[in-house]
């Protein structure tokens, strides 16, 4: 009898939430592209980026900082509705105040737009790493641990393209 091979280890669920459609679709491209990441969803306001990870249990969650209908109040819904969901707050803004208002809302990551591919990757798949299967319920507190880390402060720049193999910035 011939052993069978060990089942592939599971994909990292992650929902995509932006309100501009072309990065949203740019960054679902990227994620879509890895092995080891699985797309549950792409959101563009707040309403539906709660109804999806409520939904779909993902275990990253990559979201605008000015979303439509707040980025802090979005991240806060969706740790309520998904214990173990971890939240990569994704911003043209660089400043502290954002930060300081994603991190009281219980993201634990911040990047700013225009990071490569590869760093955004990397960050997703740090969330994922280690971090409980997320289930469907309220009532959760998040951990409050962002750190601002100097290559995360990566200025936004109007022409950066993102592309699937890693090359691009976002």
């Amino acid at each position: 009898m011939t052993p069978s091979a060990p089942p592939p280890p599971p994909r990292l669920r992650v929902l995509i939430c932006d309100d501009n459609t072309m990065l949203r679709a740019a960054l679902a491209d990227v994620v879509r592209a890895q092995d080891d990441l699985a797309l549950v969803g792409s959101a563009a306001d707040a309403a539906e980026a709660i109804r999806l990870a409520t939904a779909q249990l993902p275990h990253v969650v990559v979201l605008d900082v000015r979303f439509p209908g707040g980025g802090p109040y979005t991240a806060q819904q969706i740790l309520r509705a998904v214990p173990g969901v971890r939240i990569l707050a994704f911003s043209a803004y660089g400043d502290q105040g954002p930060r300081t208002e994603m991190a009281a809302a219980g993201v634990t990551g911040y990047l700013v737009k225009g990071v490569t591919n590869a760093r955004l990757l990397a960050e997703i798949r740090a969330r994922g790493t280690g971090a409980p299967p997320p289930t469907a319920r309220t009532g959760i507190t998040a951990p409050r641990d962002l750190q601002c880390r100097p290559a995360t402060c990566v200025r936004w720049s109007a022409s950066a393209r993102d592309t699937p193999t890693g090359g691009g910035r976002v």
